[in-house]
């Protein structure tokens, strides 16, 4: 059985790290994967991380590119790579522009797509843009959808996916994390190299851990955001530590903001391995990012979600996460009863992670092989 694997964003190659990892164990699979290069050099650094060598890397990724270019780059590059591998299986992941694009192109050429992490539904076709109707429109296209819970996969029933083309595997971010995690943990020399790399820590405060970048925020939420981290900042025991993402919009309101803080650290985005190390050592996390919210409670970290809506309910439903929405007031209220409320903090800190156990890997290379053996029957 032939595979070809696309990724072409950070998250996308984190998540698809241990299926491909999977795929490779099998003797009887052909796994290939190709990256479309859609994060640049932040993708680089998990293809190290995990050891991955793409047969084939577009590199679209260009500035000022709209969403436009991006999925027309991906359709003219993918279609001729399709025709050559003629692949019985593609497998994509979520819901970027890539994932849809290249889904698009497979069903083009009547090649069958896995969906890895399908069924997420905001409701809300604005919200996350344009990543809703991307994960929508995929399901559309799909022959298998892997779902992370039951939630995604009632969402699909609702909308008349077949039961036997349905799967629930958990989320393919645990299997990832604990392959890293246990790494950080078993690595003395590694992990005395990141307790270096962030040595202007003040162990004696407690550390929230920021990202923020989406698209949805950048009319106001995110400067919301750097309001409330700036009234956080100021009680005295806390630092913060914020990658800033490389969007120039993103950039100029952040650094506008919050430079010359002292206890607020923006720094560049970090790499895979560093960012777990922190999520490790931070109290909480304040994010927009929707992975986050997915890894966050395998390390039992609070997670505050700067956003009016989100695809992973399951996250708020079983109190690991707070959709704080783009209030700067809202995020600093939560964040003040976690830094202030023992009960409430450890309320959120030990809820169970409903996003799986670290095999969904195991199981979708499970369902790919059965699917191909009922069909050679």
């Amino acid at each position: 059985m032939r595979i070809l694997t696309v990724f072409g964003t950070r998250p996308e190659a984190i998540k698809l790290a241990p299926v491909v990892l999977a795929l490779a164990r099998q003797p009887h699979i052909s796994s290939t994967i190709c990256s479309t290069g859609q994060h640049g050099a932040m993708l680089d650094q998990v293809l190290d991380v995990f050891d991955l060598k793409p047969g084939c890397n577009f590199g679209l990724m260009t500035s000022n590119q709209t969403l436009s270019d991006l999925t027309t780059a991906i359709l003219k590059t993918m279609s001729p790579l399709l025709m050559r591998e003629k692949p019985d299986w593609v497998i994509v992941q979520g819901d970027t522009t890539t994932a849809f694009a290249t889904a698009l192109a497979a069903f083009y050429q009547h090649i069958p797509v896995a969906h890895v992490e399908a069924g997420l539904r905001t409701g809300n076709r604005l919200s996350p843009f344009p990543e809703e109707v991307n994960r929508k429109l995929i399901s559309q296209i799909a022959t298998l959808h892997f779902t992370p819970t039951q939630w995604a996969a009632d969402n699909l029933r609702n909308e008349g996916v077949a039961d036997a083309e349905i799967i629930i595997t958990g989320n393919t971010v645990i299997d990832a994390l604990h392959i890293v995690s246990t790494r950080i943990n078993a690595d003395t020399a590694l992990h005395g190299k990141l307790a270096d790399e962030f040595n202007f820590l003040d162990p004696t405060k407690k550390l929230i851990l920021v990202t923020g970048h989406r698209r949805e925020n950048l009319d106001g939420g995110l400067g919301n955001m750097c309001e409330a981290l700036l009234s956080l900042a100021k009680r005295g025991d806390v630092e913060i530590v914020y990658p800033v993402h490389l969007n120039p919009a993103v950039q100029n309101t952040v650094m506008q903001r919050l430079a010359d803080q002292p206890a607020i650290h923006l720094i560049k985005p970090l790499a895979y391995v560093p960012f777990l190390y922190l999520m490790q050592k931070c109290s909480f996390i304040i994010t927009d990012s929707g992975g986050i919210q997915e890894e966050a409670p395998a390390f039992g970290k609070p997670t505050l979600v700067t956003r009016d809506t989100t695809e992973r309910p399951e996250a708020i439903d079983a109190g690991t996460a707070i959709l704080v929405g783009r209030s700067s007031l809202a995020l600093t209220h939560a964040a003040t009863q976690l830094l202030d409320d023992e009960a409430v903090y450890t309320r959120m800190a030990v809820a169970k992670n409903p996003f799986g156990d670290g095999n969904a890997a195991e199981r979708i290379v499970a369902a790919l092989l059965g699917w191909q053996n009922e069909v050679r029957r």
